[in-house]
């Protein structure tokens, strides 16, 4: 049984000769940003040799559109809502980004780490620890998602469990 809306959506035909290496690349990159180690990943099974895709990949920097800073940004903008300074860095590393787009974002993301914190802790729990293993439990939190000790601590010395509102 077609459902009506895709009965009447036209099929494109299917090419008869397949994607150049750069068509897939563009295309790819058209999708999202990409960091030149994972594009390199992606399109390696289709290049004839490693030296054309590394000429194409310098040509795609040469014309902005493979950018491995727009593409740190886009990770961090996209995931710095839900996770810490270490977290970020261990992903913007895994891509194999230069040290000093690194450090950059690092610094960047420093200044908004107890922000963050607070923001990740109040959406998952809201209300200070009263035992020990709650208090441990929220550290193990804030851990996973690449948060400091020091970070826990500050939110800890800080008050911001909701103020209860006295009927009068």
């Amino acid at each position: 049984m077609t459902h009506l809306k895709t009965a009447l959506v036209p099929r494109l035909p299917k090419l008869a000769t397949p994607l150049s290496l750069k068509a897939r690349a563009i295309a790819a990159l058209a999708r999202r940003d990409y960091s030149r180690k994972e594009l390199h990943q992606k399109l390696l099974g289709f290049a004839e040799s490693e030296l054309v895709l590394s000429d194409l990949l310098n040509e795609l920097e040469a014309k902005k559109l493979l950018s491995n800073a727009r593409f740190a940004d886009a990770l961090v903008n996209q995931r710095q809502g839900k996770f810490g300074l270490a977290r970020l860095v261990y992903e913007l590393e895994q891509h194999g980004l230069d040290p000093e787009i690194i450090q950059s974002q690092k610094q960047q993301l420093a200044l908004t780490e107890h922000t963050r914190a607070l923001a990740v802790w109040t959406k998952r729990f809201g209300v200070r620890p009263s035992t020990g293993s709650e208090k441990a439990k929220q550290m193990r939190f804030l851990a996973s998602r690449g948060f400091s000790p020091e970070v826990f601590r500050w939110l800890e010395a800080n008050d911001f469990s909701p103020v209860e509102s006295s009927s009068s």
